[in-house]
C-alpha cells in the first residue's frame, strides 16, 4: 500500500471517516478487497456516491489509463468489507453497466466536477461499482 493511502486510512480511522487535506468535504469510505493473486486483504480509501440508499464507488485511477488494482480484486472475489464512518459491513461489490452507469457517472461529475475530467484523461470507461451490502444474520 503506498504511503499515501496508508496515510488516508490511518486519518480516516482516526477521525470516523472524516479526511482533510485533498479530500477534505469529499465522502470516503474505505473499501476492503481480497488480492486476486495473493488472496490477502487490501485496503483502498475511496470517494463515494450514495443514491437512493445505494452506494457506489468509481474504478478511475485519477484518469490513469488501467483499472486501479482493487477493481480486479474485487472482479475475481466480489464480497468486500466497507468502512463509512464507524460502520463497518460486508458488501458484494457489483459492476454497473450500460445507461445506469453512465446515469451514475454522471451524477458524479455534477457533484464532483473532477471525475470528468479522469473520465476524458483516461482513454477507457471508467467502471462504476455498486456495493450491495450483504445482511448477516
Amino acid at each position: 500500500m503506498s504511503d499515501f493511502n496508508a496515510k488516508i486510512i490511518d486519518e480516516f480511522r482516526a477521525n470516523e471517516g472524516v479526511v482533510g487535506g485533498p479530500f477534505t468535504g469529499a465522502p470516503m469510505l474505505l473499501l476492503t478487497t481480497t488480492g486476486a493473486k495473493s488472496g490477502a486483504p487490501r485496503v483502498n480509501p475511496l470517494v463515494y456516491l450514495t443514491e437512493n440508499n445505494r452506494v457506489y464507488v468509481f474504478a478511475s485511477k485519477a484518469g490513469a489509463p488501467t483499472h486501479p488494482d482493487w477493481y480486479h480484486n474485487l472482479r475475481a472475489n466480489p464480497l468486500v468489507t466497507v468502512e463509512v464512518g464507524t460502520t463497518r459491513y460486508p458488501a458484494t461489490a457489483t459492476a454497473i453497466e450500460g445507461e445506469e452507469r453512465d446515469r451514475i457517472y454522471a451524477a458524479q461529475v455534477a457533484r464532483m466536477p473532477g471525475f470528468g475530467e479522469y473520465q476524458e484523461k483516461a482513454g477507457r470507461t471508467i467502471p462504476v461499482v455498486e456495493l450491495v451490502r450483504v445482511e448477516t444474520s
